[in-house]
């Protein structure tokens, strides 16, 4: 969540910068003339308790000198005066309320150097690594490959579940075994403690790290339960220090996961409805930091070679970019995405997010920790270690020989 008293002490350039992240205005706006509703309540409560105040000597001085008649007329006035404080404290109350609830639905404010852009198109490349491979034959697509070695039954998963699910057989099965393997033991030697964590959520979990109450559309509900499929492990991960004050923050906590991930993918009718790319339920390792401020700039660029060294172990094409305003997440205040390449569809994609979200998820999910005698809010970052999936795609695309079969990655022989 942003920080309400920043915005409304420096509206104007908070506004512009959230208008990059493609803010309504009209709900800016909003929340400007709550702020100014809330500077004359608390205006008028002020002089009113002044106003109480004095004619509370006043009370006093007449019962001294005996003037019981002048003092009880006094009274009556002090008790309308705090009848009318109580209702504007209740008034107050309601825009607070109003306020937060308006908060949880506005994006974290991106970093001044992240690129001003309005979609994909603007982010912006930082470099590229490994030789995209040359083929003396027409590369096959994973679906085709798939399909052809028995690895990949779309149709099963379509009458098990519906589109966008798969069943997985044969070596395709062994392989997502193997990589979620690889990446925990990549990442452990990276420092990232691993750890098991449900794969349903409680409501104020999911608000914690801004999924909700915005995102709701976009996840798996449990039917009368106050529970939700998880879309990535940032959120049961980043929400286990949730309400909890951190006692020694000197170091980074460190934490990775594997886990299955549930997302309706609504916004995305008619994209990559082919394959493996874009599903419903799809494997994920994930990367996640707690930190002070002073050290996130460093664990985000720490975890972006710990993704990049992962994809380099195995041998596959990728570039960094860095994603302009218009395409930062709803809690990112940085990312760098990496993307790995694709001979079927001749382009790189993404296949890891990288984010910094500052203290915005710590101020939801009140993530603090001890700094001499103050409780200071954390710093959180996130990122895709990898997304297991993908990474299996671009290993079937990019590893494929001419008579359709498929080599196996060095790094991943002593897992199968």
């Amino acid at each position: 969540m942003i920080d309400l008293k920043l915005l409304e002490k420096d509206f104007e350039n908070v506004a512009k910068k959230l208008s990059l992240k493609g803010v309504d205005s009209g709900l800016l706006e909003k929340i400007k003339k709550l702020f100014e509703e809330k500077k004359e309540l608390l205006k008028k409560i002020e002089s009113l308790q002044a106003k109480r105040n004095t004619l509370s000597k006043e009370i006093g001085k007449f019962m001294k000198e005996g003037k019981k008649e002048e003092a009880e007329d006094l009274k009556q006035q002090v008790a309308s005066i705090k009848k009318e404080i109580e209702e504007l404290n209740k008034k107050l109350k309601e825009i607070d309320e109003e306020l937060h609830k308006n908060a949880l639905i506005i994006p974290n404010i991106p970093d001044d150097d992240v690129p001003v852009g309005k979609d994909e198109e603007d982010n912006v490349e930082i470099k590229r690594i490994g030789e995209i491979p040359k083929f003396d034959f027409e590369p096959k697509s994973h679906d085709e490959l798939g399909e052809k070695l028995g690895w990949l039954d779309f149709q099963r998963g379509v009458k098990l579940a519906k589109s966008r699910f798969t069943v997985m057989k044969k070596d395709a099965a062994r392989l997502e075994r193997a990589l979620i393997n690889f990446f925990l033991e990549h990442n452990r030697e990276w420092g990232f403690e691993e750890v098991w964590v449900p794969l349903m959520v409680n409501k104020e979990t999911m608000t914690g790290t801004g999924q909700l109450p915005k995102f709701e559309e976009d996840l798996f509900k449990i039917e009368d339960e106050d529970l939700y499929m998880i879309p990535t492990a940032e959120v049961p991960l980043t929400n286990l220090f949730r309400d909890e004050i951190i006692q020694d923050l000197s170091k980074p906590i460190k934490l990775t996961a594997y886990t299955p991930c549930f997302r309706k993918e609504a916004g995305s009718y008619g994209r990559d409805t082919k394959g493996i790319i874009r599903q419903h339920q799809f494997d994920k390792v994930e990367l996640v930091a707690i930190t002070r401020p002073e050290d996130s700039d460093k664990m985000l660029e720490e975890m972006v070679e710990c993704a990049s060294s992962a994809l380099e172990k195995l041998g596959l094409p990728y570039r960094q970019v860095m994603l302009c305003t218009g395409d930062l997440g709803f809690s990112a205040a940085k990312t760098i995405d990496l993307e790995v390449w694709i001979p079927s569809q001749n382009r790189y994609r993404e296949i890891s997010s990288v984010s910094n979200t500052r203290d915005f998820q710590a101020r939801r999910a009140k993530i603090r920790y001890k700094d001499g005698k103050k409780n200071r809010l954390a710093h959180t970052l996130n990122g895709s270690s990898l997304a297991v999936g993908r990474t299996l795609v671009a290993i079937m695309e990019n590893y494929q020989k001419a008579d359709g079969s498929i080599e196996i990655p060095e790094a991943l022989k002593k897992y199968l």
